[in-house]
């Protein structure tokens, strides 16, 4: 299997695609790649039968995708936690070298890895880890930019996505903060939230309409 079709199978995973239809336009996004080239790798996933494709709804995993999807996520987020806990590598910085190294792991090393790090559950920006047998907690697919004015949630994870970690660490919005959505700017602009903490007092952020759609948070009802 080539880099580029594991790299799709990983972003449709992030993106929720073992429990929901992903859009083109969220993979194109994510990855930055043209739409037409994703209309393109998308019918080959489903022709190798690792995913399904319902036209204007969406792409999901198949059964052997999600295995094949898992295995994948399970290498790249070990060594980003290698990289960030052991290596001191900053977290917009590790995904290049992770992309590199997980693609030459045998399945030897990487229960290794797992066994050294201490069978890490999650990654440094949020992400799952599966165990060697798939074996994974549940993760929240309700991105910021679905929050509604006067919301609470935590920020539970962000995607994996090297100019997504960099942009946030320049705004100093992070894993684990607990935000009020205080308004939403119209033609697609930027989500005003403000940080529940007494660190941060009434300090507020404005985070990106694109970046919005790859922080995924928990409510508060939810929580």
């Amino acid at each position: 299997m080539t880099p580029m079709k594991e790299d799709y199978l990983k972003i449709i995973f992030e993106l929720g695609g073992t429990s929901k239809m992903v859009s083109n336009k969220q993979i194109s996004q994510s990855l930055d790649i043209a739409a037409g080239s994703v209309t393109e790798m998308v019918s080959k996933l489903v022709e190798d039968g690792l995913a399904t494709h319902t036209p204007y709804a969406g792409i999901s995993l198949t059964d052997e995708g999600i295995e094949l999807a898992e295995q994948l996520v399970r290498k790249h987020r070990l060594w980003e936690t290698f990289l960030v806990d052991k290596l001191d590598y900053k977290l917009s910085e590790v995904h290049e070298d992770a992309e590199q190294l997980e693609h030459v792991t045998s399945d030897k090393l990487t229960n290794s890895l797992s066994d050294f790090l201490g069978n890490p559950t999650h990654c440094p920006h949020g992400g799952v880890i599966p165990t060697a047998d798939g074996v994974y907690q549940q993760y929240s697919h309700i991105m910021l930019s679905e929050l509604e004015d006067g919301d609470v949630a935590v920020v539970d994870r962000l995607a994996d996505n090297r100019d997504l970690l960099t942009y946030l660490d320049q705004i100093d919005f992070d894993l684990g903060d607990k935000i009020k959505v205080i308004g939403h700017a119209p033609f697609e602009g930027p989500i005003t939230v403000q940080l529940l903490s007494e660190k941060n007092g009434e300090e507020q952020r404005e985070v990106s309409f694109k970046a919005s759609h790859y922080v995924f948070v928990i409510p508060e009802a939810d929580k």
